[in-house]
């Protein structure tokens, strides 16, 4: 442990932390709440502390979570545990992340709905063939060929993309990332964006949620769609250059709500979505993820390379996967991940 001396109060301190990190006195307490709670749970259920909360404990208090409240609730309660214990671990205040495996299993059932409407892919194919407007169609197949959220998306710059093409080159004239140095025809999806920080001297109003930075390969359907669309991309007055920027309120970056709005009315003419209805029945951005999971899981027999490109995997297996990008990720995603168009 880094400190010279015991933290009293770990929820306090993690509070404290939070304030100098400028999230709104609103996260904070949503924070506390959630905190508070499992303290509680964990000292008179289990007769422990945080301190020594096992994965078994931080389960039975999930498990009591689902008795009164909806299943997005029980996520995000899970999620902030997951993040307190993460940022004490990282700082060096507590030893492991209990929550580490049970939101990964949390993520694995959710995505294994079977409640959830369930598409074919030569439905899911007539689907993207009928959108015709560019940017439509890069940013439905963007999701559907690389499974981000739709934050992430909307999150993305210019200098997030390598394709390595003469005529994107000639266009652009902005860099990529270093880190896509010798990966070319990829996307690097950040982990650090989040609503209210500067990133790339522009403040975000969205947030990714990935627990590391991960390099996403971009294969040949995707490389053309994102083509035409930087061929009719407007200027934009944004200070990150985001890549994907609105066409009606010309020039803005994309914001998850803009997603969600172009996604309904095409899942409407499809008979995919109707108002009122609930994410078991209505096709969401949300829901390609879950499109992609299970397609590409399928394929591949591969959790662990689909974690990763997912972004919901542990720094010991994403480095593994990163030190070799060429043939435990790019070979098999290429080999296998289906095609749209």
């Amino acid at each position: 442990m880094s400190e010279t001396a015991p933290i009293e109060d770990p929820v306090d301190y993690f509070l404290e932390d939070l304030t100098y990190h400028g999230k709104t006195e609103r996260t904070r307490e949503a924070y506390e709440r959630v905190l508070r709670e499992f303290e509680s749970f964990i000292r008179q259920e289990r007769g422990g502390s945080l301190t020594d909360a096992s994965q078994r404990g931080c389960m039975a208090w999930v498990h009591t979570l689902r008795e009164g409240r909806a299943p997005s609730t029980v996520a995000s309660y899970a999620s902030y545990l997951h993040r307190f214990y993460g940022y004490m671990t990282q700082v060096g205040v507590f030893e492991q992340n209990p929550m580490t495996l049970v939101l990964e299993e949390m993520e694995e059932s959710i995505d294994a709905d079977p409640a959830r409407r369930e598409i074919m892919l030569p439905a899911m194919r007539e689907f993207v063939a009928a959108i015709e407007h560019p940017l439509d169609q890069a940013v439905v197949v963007g999701l559907l060929k690389t499974g981000m959220r739709v934050g992430e998306l909307c999150n993305l710059d210019l200098r997030d993309l390598y394709l390595d093409d003469t005529e994107v080159r000639e266009t652009f004239d902005t860099p990529h990332r270093g880190a896509l140095d010798g990966r070319p025809d990829s996307l690097y999806i950040s982990s650090k964006p989040s609503r209210g920080t500067v990133v790339n001297g522009e403040e975000r109003i969205e947030s990714n949620k990935r627990r590391r930075a991960t390099v996403v390969p971009v294969d040949g359907e995707l490389k053309r769609v994102l083509k035409r669309w930087l061929a009719v991309r407007p200027e934009t007055l944004a200070a990150g250059e985001p890549l994907f920027c609105s066409t009606s309120e010309w020039g803005r970056r994309l914001t998850i709500g803009m997603v969600g709005q172009r996604v309904q009315t095409h899942a409407a003419d499809r008979g995919w979505y109707r108002a009122g209805g609930g994410p078991e029945e209505n096709v969401t951005p949300h829901y390609f993820r879950h499109f992609f999971t299970t397609h590409l899981r399928d394929r591949t027999g591969d959790r662990g390379i689909v974690k990763y490109l997912r972004g919901d995997v542990a720094d010991d297996i994403i480095d593994t996967y990163t030190h070799n990008w060429g043939d435990r990720v790019r070979e098999t995603y290429e080999a296998q991940i289906y095609s749209l168009l």
